[in-house]
């Protein structure tokens, strides 16, 4: 199993959410975060003075899904998520050792 987790721009989400319902995804988990990277922030003119903002808003989806389907996730939130313009996100692929149901007490596969 993989957890796919995606940091992607706030305005993205319904895009990613709806292609990610396409290829079949079920449930996602999703969280407002706040972060940098090579964009570094912005600098902002609040009652005239400069301030620099250093995290910037970001969406964080989470989703677990089997071994053969995370190539296929990548891919469609990778077409969603793109501007082309820095600070587009990123996205992590992390191996998943086992995943447990609480409610019934499944396990694997089956408890995706």
């Amino acid at each position: 199993m993989k957890l796919i987790e995606a940091i992607v721009k706030p305005f993205k989400l319904e895009r990613v959410k709806d292609a990610l319902v396409k290829v079949g995804v079920h449930a996602m988990t999703v969280g407002a975060v706040r972060g940098f990277g090579r964009q570094n922030g912005h600098a902002e003119l609040y009652q005239g003075a400069d301030y620099v903002v250093d995290f910037l808003p970001k969406v964080k989806v989470e989703v677990l899904v089997p071994d053969d389907h995370a190539l296929r996730v990548v891919e469609a939130i990778t077409a969603r998520a793109r501007t082309g313009k820095i600070g587009d996100g990123k996205i992590f692929v992390i191996d998943i050792e086992e995943v447990i149901r609480i409610r019934t007490g499944e396990s694997g596969p089956e408890a995706i």
